[in-house]
């Protein structure tokens, strides 16, 4: 048994600024649960264009707003209590809300090792 808490995390290498937001990598690979699990901040006004080619996520929204888009134009709006899941490695557009920013609980299958970092100055998005 073992207790992390978000301080600990940010004094770290698994306190990640991806860009449009922060990701506090709380469970990594290295814990050998086989999942993490993210406290994920995405910014008020941000959009990011993601995909995950090697993991699938799981995101439960626990305060905020903002929303998902997919590829073909279906907009998912995100608000506290619901989850959206890419589990096809689905290409996305994420948004963090007009006012107030997008917190999430984020899961990946597999582990990331923690440290991965997005980016988005390409046209085709972040991808890892």
């Amino acid at each position: 048994m073992f207790k992390r808490s978000l301080g600990d995390v940010e004094q770290s290498d698994f306190f990640v600024e991806w860009g449009n937001g922060t990701s506090h990598r709380m469970l990594t690979e290295m814990d050998g649960m086989g999942f993490t699990v993210c406290h994920t901040v995405v910014r008020a006004g941000s959009e990011s264009v993601l995909e995950y080619r090697n993991h699938l996520e799981a995101c439960y929204c626990i305060a905020g707003e903002g929303e998902v888009e997919d590829m073909q134009g279906n907009f998912l709006p995100i608000r506290p209590g619901d989850i959206y899941v890419l589990d096809k490695h689905d290409k996305h557009y994420l948004r963090g809300g007009k006012a107030s920013d997008l917190i999430l609980v984020s899961v990946f299958n597999p582990p990331l090792k923690g440290t991965e970092r997005h980016r988005l100055d390409g046209g085709e998005g972040s991808a890892y």
